[in-house]
């Protein structure tokens, strides 16, 4: 398609060169500098009320997220994932993004629709198969937070004049006109709530701040009295009015008190915890999960956390942990969950079911930016690596594997795990997800490091650089790794004097006699399932070498079907390229050799009779049909 056709359709911004904006972001999203993204500067700097101090949470977790700016990239698979998304964003156009807000506010709304849930369509009729007009401009404000995100990432100054381009369109159409009649209006608030804080906190965009009071100005009328769990329908109104997610509203809320929104974010936050019938029975080890949508309540989760840090209420805290392991102990191999969108109770073998009954096995982008955000909250508070493992195994095996992000609305949602399994894009255009893979995708730079009072923590083996003040001294990491399809991790201190503190590196419970080498001293064996640490004065150009011995091993689906078995590499699935159950045997799937005759890491197994069966890693399936897992003869 030619560029002339690319803007008549309204899926591109005037000015931008899609090509040559590529290029840049590449470069940039690891040469951007060292600095962090400022996150905490605009926070101290808060101009809507100079006089008086920012509120402070009652709890300051032991580890602290590092800000976006402070670490870059290399390449990699994340890297990939994180330029594709972000270009696919800058070539739809304002025009397009706005367009069913200016619609519902009676404004003229030009540029081409995005159709599918995305779009002002006022015949959605929730007994058809088609979607569309479900949730006009649903999406609008993740997207704003993800363009807002890869500012402080590569501090590319089209992407801050992107971020103010969309503000400043979005605040001409508040109009409590968009909430009439709307199926979805918390879950759009919720969103815009967001978008509008990243780009006042990430790009220093004060009109994104005032247009947050206006717009929560706006909605109160229509936010329910309470958090609503898919109750009766009003009168009038038809069973699509029950499916908003009021009960995820409160995690923003609590940031947008903390950035000095004022006490009534914080009265909002709390008449919106689901506490009866959600957070209180988790808080007791009770499965409040059973038979929920499993994306918006994992998303929920997040609000739990911040009731911990914000107020310090331990029952919530209790909660999320709680429902962390709850989540775990229904997940499959890949650490994906909610087979048909849908928790469980573990031990009744759904997942094994599951393998024959859908291909709606894990809400992808969705369910995986939930779990991001949980695990991260859970491992700053506890510095437990169990969390940092769960990112690792969701990450690889789910999202990074995703098919990308299409200009025209098209998403990958679903990640199939039935034993015919293939990755397809999305019936409907943009559902929920087109908006939350940009986040994931920025957000992979959140999840690699992590800083404690004295020194840092490695979580993901990933090309990358990082930087952090460490009493006083500005000190930098470069990391560099072939890692998980090669088992050993290189690191290089950067510092211009001499200091003392501590990197920690997360060992998988996987990795057994797995080592630590600091320059030429002897190497340490150290534990699996923990944080090795190593704590000296550093000098610039120290280095370390991390391994991680790897094998193979097998992990069943669930208790009830034994030899129904994933093959594990690692953090890493190893995905069978097959139509048909082939007959193995546990031997010799546990057998396979690793071929370096393929342009993607491939594992093949002997399948008798001169037969081989391929394996690869999620994220090297294109379009084949594949299984997840095996039955054993």
């Amino acid at each position: 398609m030619s560029a002339p056709e690319d803007n008549e359709r309204g899926l591109k911004p005037a000015g931008t060169n899609r090509r040559n904006f590529l290029k840049a972001l590449g470069g940039l999203a690891i040469a951007a500098p060292l600095a962090g993204s400022s996150l905490w500067w605009l926070r101290s700097q808060a101009a809507v009320s100079p006089s008086t101090s920012l509120p402070q949470p009652a709890i300051t977790p032991a580890l602290s997220e590092l800000d976006y700016g402070q670490v870059q990239l290399g390449e990699s698979p994340l890297k990939t994932q994180f330029i594709s998304t972000i270009d696919t964003l800058m070539q739809i156009s304002d025009d397009t993004m706005l367009k069913p807000y200016r619609e519902r506010a009676g404004l003229p709304a030009p540029g081409k629709e995005m159709g599918g849930w995305y779009e002002n369509f006022a015949d959605y009729d929730w007994q058809s198969q088609d979607w569309r007009g479900f949730a006009p401009g649903h999406c609008f404000g993740q997207w704003l937070s993800a363009l807002a995100r890869a500012y402080a990432i590569t501090q590319d100054p089209r992407l801050k004049d992107r971020v103010a381009g969309l503000v400043r369109g979005y605040s001409a159409t508040i109009s409590p006109k968009f909430y009439e009649n709307a199926r979805f209006p918390t879950y759009t608030y919720d969103k815009l709530l967001r978008g509008l804080l990243d780009a006042y906190m990430f790009t220093g965009n004060q009109e994104a701040w005032q247009a947050l009071q206006k717009t929560t100005d706006t909605v109160m009328p229509f936010l329910p009295p309470r958090a609503m769990d898919h109750e009766p329908a009003p009168a009038g109104r038809d069973i699509s009015y029950t499916w908003d997610e009021s009960y995820t509203l409160p995690e923003n809320m609590f940031i947008a008190y903390l950035q000095g929104g004022g006490d009534r974010y914080l009265d909002l936050a709390k008449r919106f915890m689901s506490d009866e019938k959600f957070f209180m029975p988790l808080s007791r080890g009770e499965n409040a999960l059973a038979g929920k949508h499993a994306y918006s309540h994992a998303n929920a989760l997040g609000s739990a956390a911040q009731m911990y840090l914000v107020l310090g209420s331990k029952a919530h805290l209790k909660a999320a942990t709680n429902a962390f392991d709850i989540i775990a102990n229904q997940s499959y191999a890949t650490g994906g969950w909610g087979p048909d969108e849908t928790f469980t109770e573990a031990g009744t073998g759904r997942l094994g079911e599951s393998l024959d009954s859908t291909h709606s096995s894990f809400e992808t982008p969705c369910g995986s930016y939930a779990h991001f955000k949980l695990a991260r909250y859970l491992l700053r508070i506890s510095g437990d690596p169990k969390y940092g493992d769960s990112i690792e195994r969701v990450m690889y095996n789910t999202v990074l594997g995703a098919k990308p992000l299409q200009a025209d609305g098209r998403t990958f949602y679903y990640s199939d795990y039935n034993f015919h399994g293939k990755k397809v894009y999305h019936k409907d255009n943009c559902p929920c997800c087109a908006g939350t893979l940009p986040q994931v995708a920025c957000d992979y730079q959140k999840n690699a490091y992590f800083q404690s009072a004295d020194g840092l923590l490695v979580n993901l083996y990933v090309n990358s650089k990082a930087s952090w003040q460490q009493n006083g001294k500005l000190v930098k990491i470069e990391q560099c790794t072939e890692y998980p399809v090669a088992s050993t991790a290189r690191f290089v201190v950067r510092t211009e004097d001499p200091a003392n503190f501590r990197l920690s590196f997360r060992i998988p419970p996987w990795a057994d006699n797995a080592t630590i080498k600091v320059n030429d001293e002897q190497t340490q064996t150290v534990a699996a399932g923990t944080f090795a640490k190593v704590e000296r004065v550093w000098n610039n150009g120290d280095q370390v070498e991390v391994t991680l011995p790897t094998s193979l091993r097998l992990e069943a689906v669930d208790a009830q079907r034994p030899n129904v078995v994933a093959l594990m590499y690692g953090p890493l699935v190893l995905f069978a390229l097959t139509e048909e159950q082939p007959k193995l045997t546990k031997e010799q799937l546990l057998a396979a050799k690793r071929s370096d005759q393929t342009d993607r890491p491939t594992w093949t197994v002997s399948i008798g009779s001169g037969d081989e069966l391929s394996l690869v890693p999620f994220i090297y399936i294109q379009d084949e049909p594949y299984s997840t897992y095996l039955k054993l003869t």
